[in-house]
């Protein structure tokens, strides 16, 4: 096994082995709102379940040359976020969302996506995105390396589940129909392949 400090290795040479090995990552489509009502619209692949009861889910924002990113500004700003699954029917849309953009711009304008109201939050929520949870600010942790903060960790809390009723059956999500994609390295994304059944032991 080849062996690796952290410590000794720059921030990209860690991205390179965490996202390389951390795979399939869930892709969070997050929109939030400016000070000024702007719509801001950036997909995640640093997202996951923290809870159920409460209902939480986390996104981790690094941060570009120290500077906070439009998502976490709005979020601290706001105390709320619309959190969308990625999947087949919105990749293309929500990959275009990843260009930079000034912060008085819209990813809407390089996007195919369209809004509706949400039900609990002033977030407005995108209509092509199969699973929504609407949420608000839970907890905001700074993540901190040699006296800078490095990234901006959020806990999100749902008060609001809006999920097509085409892929919804008995209580669940179905995953074939959700068709949700994933994250890998680089450009490269997955489609959710073989899906097998193992019963855990007792």
């Amino acid at each position: 096994m080849l062996q690796f400090d952290p410590q000794k290795l720059s921030e990209r040479e860690n991205y390179k082995l965490l996202i390389g090995s951390v795979i399939p990552r869930p892709v969070a489509i997050v929109t939030t709102l400016s000070e000024n009502e702007q719509l801001n619209i950036a997909p995640f692949s640093y997202f996951s379940i923290i809870s159920t009861q409460p209902a939480i889910v986390s996104i981790a924002v690094q941060r570009k040359e120290n500077q906070m990113k439009d998502t976490a500004r709005n979020i601290l700003a706001g105390k709320a976020a619309v959190i969308h699954i990625l999947d087949s029917d919105n990749v293309k849309d929500a990959n275009q969302t990843a260009a930079s953009l000034l912060p008085e711009e819209s990813e809407l304008s390089v996007s195919n996506f369209t809004t509706s109201a949400s039900s609990k939050v002033a977030v407005p929520s995108l209509n092509e995105a199969k699973v929504r949870f609407e949420t608000i600010l839970y907890q905001h942790i700074p993540i901190h390396h040699l006296e800078k903060v490095t990234a901006d960790l959020f806990l999100l809390e749902i008060k609001h589940y809006a999920i097509d009723e085409a892929i919804y059956q008995e209580g669940r999500i179905d995953a074939g129909k959700l068709a949700a994609i994933s994250r890998l390295a680089g450009s490269s994304y997955a489609t959710i392949g073989d899906i097998f059944e193992m019963e855990r032991p007792t």
